[in-house]
């Protein structure tokens, strides 16, 4: 098993910056590929950005491509998703997630997640 916790959500203004953390416990953190996912009010989980479990092949979903950056710290078994440059429509609830497969994938290829984080941005 392995737990993820995020922080680090919150909210903020169109333009704005936010960092969120997912902290990893029980099994090798190393082991997994990484994932970060959102869901908005009346919409289906979608993944953001992705990366392998040695922090390399970064995938971005469109939308956030130039402004979102994925990384991970295996030291410290934590990921990050730094987001910049806001938009209102980055407003949901974001998911850090692991997986023992591809981590370019959808949810179902995904095997641990976290609780989830809000994320609001004002316009």
């Amino acid at each position: 098993q392995v737990q993820l916790v995020e922080s680090g959500g919150g909210l903020v203004q169109a333009g704005g910056s936010l960092r969120l953390s997912c902290a990893a416990s029980g099994r090798t953190f190393s082991n997994y590929g990484m994932g970060w996912f959102r869901q908005a009010p009346g919409k289906e989980r979608e993944l953001v950005a992705a990366i392998s479990w040695n922090g390399g092949s970064p995938y971005y979903r469109n939308s956030v491509k130039g402004r979102f950056t994925i990384n991970r710290d295996n030291a410290k078994n934590t990921g990050f998703l730094e987001m910049t440059s806001l938009k209102p429509e980055d407003t949901a609830v974001y998911f850090c997630a692991a997986t023992n497969g591809y981590h370019v994938a959808g949810e179902g290829a995904y095997d641990y997640w976290g609780q989830g984080i809000q994320v609001t941005v004002s316009s």
